[in-house]
């Protein structure tokens, strides 16, 4: 009877125990949100679809992934997390050629910006830094805007500028 009652006493002090926290709920973790969603990639200034991308939140919270899948070539994605240990934001991009990229960086005047190693990325197909700067625009879209530089940052040349807009489901 007294094993009994013990359970017993157990079981409701474990049912009246609120559920621990996520673990990536602090506001570190919500400052790359704006890109989460369902997405038609233009190029900035242009009305020529050239890709979608599917961006999510996943596992608690702690990490955002990137699903590219353009209309020409082959896609890739990215998975990216807020690391408290260095208060800095990481993105590994894996794409269909052989390798990843690692980009590191955080929020700077309200835009995320990443930079990474970027074997062959450069516009004669050099090895250089990219920098890629994301941040809300009008229309609720996103801009991201890419810069490559060859020489360790002291000048940089754009390489890419794309806007994400609300994917519109076709109609019929």
């Amino acid at each position: 009877m007294l094993a009994v009652v013990a359970a017993l006493l157990v079981s409701q002090a474990a049912a009246a125990s609120p559920p621990p926290t996520p673990p990536c709920t602090a506001p570190d973790f919500a400052a790359f949100d704006f890109w989460i969603g369902e997405w038609d990639v233009y190029p900035s200034g242009k009305d020529t679809l050239v890709a979608h991308s599917r961006i999510e939140k996943l596992y608690g919270g702690c990490a955002i992934r990137e699903n590219w899948m353009p209309l020409k070539g082959t896609g890739g994605g990215s998975l990216s997390e807020f690391e408290p240990a260095t208060g800095r934001w990481h993105q590994t991009w894996i794409g269909s050629a052989p390798g990843r990229v690692d980009f590191d960086g955080g929020l700077v005047d309200g835009k995320m910006v990443l930079t990474g190693w970027w074997p062959k990325s450069g516009p004669k197909g050099e090895d250089g830094l990219t920098r890629m700067s994301y941040s809300r625009v009008e229309g609720n879209a996103v801009r991201q805007f890419g810069e490559f530089s060859a020489d360790h940052g002291l000048t940089w040349q754009t390489s890419f500028d794309f806007v994400y807009r609300p994917h519109k489901a076709a109609t019929p």
